[in-house]
């Protein structure tokens, strides 16, 4: 009885051992910590907008003024078309498609920084934090879309004709692969901020200059032929990953400009994936030692 008294005390729940291969993700482990990703998702949500009068109102309000600045910059004084689509419905497709990637993009870029006290006190995955960000988001764009979906019932009813297709049918993907590319970068420029905080205030100039890079403000189609420097601007644009992503949902929910096609998309995809897995190998690389450098 005694003997199985002692072997029941020694089983462990939690084994620390060291880790022997660089590239080396536990899921299993981010798994059993999965309510302290929730908690964490929970926090996200109610401490951006803690002792706010609007509080989570302004996941609206932030849209609705951006798409009233570029109908008045974009649209009125630089004349830029919209194929067809009302700038409200054309503008605000693209604006929540960004403004999700940008939000995770950020707030995975500052992962070590931002918590490091948490990070010098207790032992969890440390994967859990840009996670976390990435899914906290998701409640963020998921108002937003349907502020979206409001707009667009709202033109449709008015008797705008637009013409939605079956590659709406590819949103969830596309969701998807604008979670994984924000994620991938995200957790590869928090790696090197810890060393090299110049690289934070570099990083947020350079997110705002790639959304004029991306097709937000105006269609894909505009660039189509050109030339600049010698390079076909409509390739150079595709070179972003992010563009085949929000030009395949404008086409197939408003049924703007052309479908990109099958092979950028998949290039977007194998983009976001081998980017996860350098972040990842970079990742587990500097959360052994980042406590000594932040």
């Amino acid at each position: 009885m005694q003997s199985e008294t002692i072997s029941r005390e020694e089983q462990w729940t939690t084994v620390i051992k060291p880790r022997n291969r660089l590239f080396e993700v536990n899921l299993k482990e981010v798994w059993d910590y999965r309510d302290l990703m929730t908690l964490f998702v929970k926090r996200n949500i109610i401490t951006q907008y803690k002792q706010t009068i609007l509080g989570p109102l302004w996941w609206l309000i932030q849209p609705a003024l951006t798409v009233v600045m570029y109908m008045v910059v974009f649209g009125g004084i630089a004349g830029i078309p919209t194929d067809g689509i009302p700038q409200p419905l054309f503008y605000l497709g693209g604006v929540c498609m960004w403004q999700y990637f940008s939000d995770c993009l950020n707030k995975t870029s500052n992962t070590f920084v931002t918590n490091s006290g948490i990070f010098g006190k207790v032992y969890f995955p440390r994967l859990i934090m840009p996670l976390s960000n990435t899914i906290s988001n998701l409640v963020r764009f998921g108002i937003q879309f349907g502020l979206f979906v409001i707009v667009y019932v709202f033109y449709v009813a008015g008797g705008t004709v637009v013409h939605p297709n079956w590659y709406f049918l590819l949103f969830p993907l596309l969701v998807l692969m604008m979670a994984g590319l924000a994620l991938g970068f995200g957790i590869i420029i928090s790696s090197m901020t810890t060393k090299y905080r110049d690289l934070q205030i570099l990083f947020s100039f350079f997110v705002s200059l790639w959304m004029y890079a991306t097709p937000i403000v105006y269609p894909l189609s505009q660039v189509k032929g050109k030339v600049v420097a010698g390079f076909d601007l409509y390739t150079l644009m595709c070179i972003n990953p992010v563009t085949p992503v929000i030009e395949t949902f404008k086409h197939g929910a408003l049924g703007a400009g052309e479908f990109v096609g099958w092979g950028w998309l998949a290039y977007s995809f194998g983009f976001m994936v081998l980017l996860l897995a350098l972040g990842i190998l970079v990742f587990n690389k500097v959360q052994k030692s980042f406590m000594d450098t932040v």
